[in-house]
């Protein structure tokens, strides 16, 4: 997408706001840039890696403005990150270990066994994941996937597999390792809440914004997130405990599981012929998530601060290297000892001064406003909040231990965001009056109040052009000062689609791959919350599935809810209808690859076959493009 011609210059305080960074963090200090292009091999000739029918998933080039100044709209501490996770191609990280970067949101790992390879975290899309591995073909040769690795659950570590390896493959003996409760995770976490969590990494990678000086120039983490095809092979060995040791093509690996961390199920692995440990995403190069802004479970800095502890106690006198799936690695002893313990002090102070502050009685935002960080990590640029923040993840502790209510019982029953828009315009006077004072204050560059309280106007008024107008120039202000690159991608989402409209969700949360991977009981339960409740109050309808190759299953929609049992016995009622079929049958008509008016071919029916269609119609279908800025 071409830079938006609607976007607007920075404001002087604004200017002045990402000047004064300049003399506020070390910015003579070149270690990272060396560390990111040390063992740099070469990457491909074409910047643009398009899928099968031509569409591009990934452009190499996009960020090649980044090489220029910072310029006004940017904060100089996010264009130096940008800067950095743009270098793209095949680096070294050490002997036998390789890793290509820059080709998604996540690096993946390639490690040199005595045959072929064993590839970690394959990327989000099979096209980038391939073209990686055929980086790594054109310099070392073509040598045979001989293993493959997820570290954890989030779709940027497993999406590409397909690219680097086929079922058929993974059946003839290719191993797959993951830790223990990946696929769970994995699968429920894109389906269960996965239409609002793509809907929000929309805004949150910004992947449909305009690349450039006044949009997007990265999200902290990685760049943003490829488009292509995302896949799912499910592991063959599972890491169940801390010091289990695997080999595969002759590559010794020893695992640390840390669930509970960046993600679930998690695991870092130590290559002890390597002198290399791998991270996965519990080290990187910028404070992570505590509770990312797509939406997740929280995550516990307690445990994450302890698990480097242990990272440190258990490999560091045979670690030579230290390397993530994102970011850069680490190279020397000390250097490795003083990153690792710098993360870890900066989530344990998150977690500690949090729950210092929530006893004496202060609230998430109130908390988030004092959170000073201690000087000798705010120094360290490995901590900076490019893509967790000290604002949002404070906020996250104290959600994790106290929930969404502050102890203040006018803040028990508030009225739903349009009631209250309503309401706060009336009181304050009318559309015109808000705008009004809201002018003056852009005019002060009291952004921040700005956005509150046009908020209200567009609320109760959407198509307030004004409004719509003033909103979008106060949050592209917000976006050009933010450190964060997730907090600028939101901020200019939203101001885009305040300007133009919904340009919808680029990505796609679910996969045929993740649909397949859902256990029955996961399946009905994706199933249970797509029903309209009030529409099916009265309705009493019993469907029995009995598989030819699998367990018997009843289903009931009574009082609005849909439940399950994996028997035909118990106290559920008779069934209206019963349906004998194959368990692939069953998935394609409960995943709506096959229509229910196929199933005459498909399943012996015996009773009502309406009664299967009244239950399936008090399906919902979730909306992949609701609206965020606006009701």
């Amino acid at each position: 997408m071409a830079q938006d011609s609607s976007s607007k210059a920075a404001q002087p305080q604004i200017t002045a706001a990402n000047e004064a960074v300049l003399k506020r963090y070390p910015f003579d200090d070149e270690a990272d840039f060396e560390d990111a292009a040390r063992g740099y091999l070469g990457s491909l000739d074409d910047g643009e890696i398009a899928d099968g029918k031509g569409r591009v998933v990934w452009d190499l080039n996009a960020y090649a403005f980044l090489d220029q100044d910072c310029p006004d709209t940017a904060n100089p501490s996010l264009w130096r990150q940008s800067r950095l996770v743009s270098r793209h191609g095949l680096f070294e990280v050490t002997e036998g270990i390789y890793q290509v970067r820059g080709f998604d949101l996540s690096n993946m790992t390639v490690v040199e066994g005595e045959r072929g390879v064993l590839v970690i975290d394959p990327l989000i899309s099979a096209e980038t994941a391939a073209a990686g591995l055929a980086l790594y073909r054109a310099h070392r040769g073509d040598r045979p996937v001989t293993g493959v690795l997820y570290t954890h659950s989030h779709v940027d570590h497993f999406g590409g597999v397909r690219g680097v390896v086929g079922q058929e493959e993974v059946d003839g003996g290719v191993p797959i390792f993951a830790p223990e409760g990946f696929l769970e995770h994995a699968v429920s976490e894109n389906v269960y809440a996965g239409t609002a969590m793509a809907r929000r990494a929309a805004y949150m990678y910004g992947a449909a914004l305009p690349k450039g000086v006044r949009g997007q120039v990265g999200a902290g983490l990685g760049q943003t997130t490829s488009t292509g095809s995302v896949g799912l092979i499910p592991p063959t060995v599972t890491v169940t405990r801390t010091g289990q040791s695997e080999t595969v093509d002759g590559i010794r690996m020893v695992f640390q599981l840390t669930p509970g961390t960046e993600a679930p199920a998690e695991l870092n692995i130590h290559f002890p012929d390597h002198a290399a440990l791998c991270l996965a995403e519990n080290a990187t190069h910028n404070l992570h998530n505590l509770l990312t802004l797509r939406g997740a479970e929280v995550r516990d800095p307690r445990v994450w601060a302890r698990y480097l502890s242990e990272a440190v106690e258990l490999y560091l006198d045979g670690t030579d290297v230290a390397f993530a799936s994102h970011h850069w690695p680490v190279w020397g002893r000390e250097r490795v000892e003083r990153f690792l313990t710098e993360q870890r002090d900066t989530y344990a102070y998150l977690h500690d001064q949090t729950l210092r502050m929530l006893n004496q009685g202060l609230t998430g935002p109130e908390i988030a406003e004092r959170m000073q960080m201690p000087p000798a990590l705010e120094q360290a640029w490995n901590t900076h909040g490019y893509y967790g923040s000290v604002s949002h993840n404070t906020k996250a502790v104290y959600q994790r231990y106290l929930g969404w209510f502050d102890g203040n019982p006018a803040h028990l029953w508030q009225h739903p965001p349009v009631e209250a828009a309503t309401r706060y315009v009336e009181f304050m006077g009318g559309a015109d009056e808000v705008l009004r004072r809201a002018r003056a204050s852009f005019e002060e560059n009291d952004f921040r109040w700005v956005v509150e309280v046009v908020n209200h106007v567009l609320f109760a008024d959407p198509d307030n052009a004004a409004a719509r107008t003033l909103q979008a120039d106060a949050l592209e202000q917000l976006g050009y000062g933010s450190e964060n690159g997730t907090w600028r991608n939101f901020y200019l989402m939203g101001a885009l689609e305040l300007r133009h409209g919904s340009i919808g969700t680029p990505t796609v949360a679910s996969s045929p791959d993740l649909l397949a991977a859902l256990t029955l009981d996961q399946l009905f339960d994706a199933l249970a919350i797509r029903v309209d409740g009030p529409a099916s109050w009265d309705k009493d309808v019993t469907v029995r599935w009995e598989l030819t190759d699998g367990p018997t299953i009843t289903q009931r929609l009574r009082n609005g809810v849909l439940t399950h049992t994996f028997s035909e016995a118990g106290r559920t009622k008779q069934p209206d209808v019963s349906l004998s079929l194959g368990e692939a049958d069953l998935r394609a008509v409960l995943t709506g690859a096959v229509a229910p008016t196929e199933l005459a071919q498909r399943a012996q029916v015996t009773g009502d076959p309406a009664k299967l269609a009244e239950l399936l119609g008090s399906l919902t279908e979730p909306d992949p493009d609701f609206a965020i800025v606006t009701p």
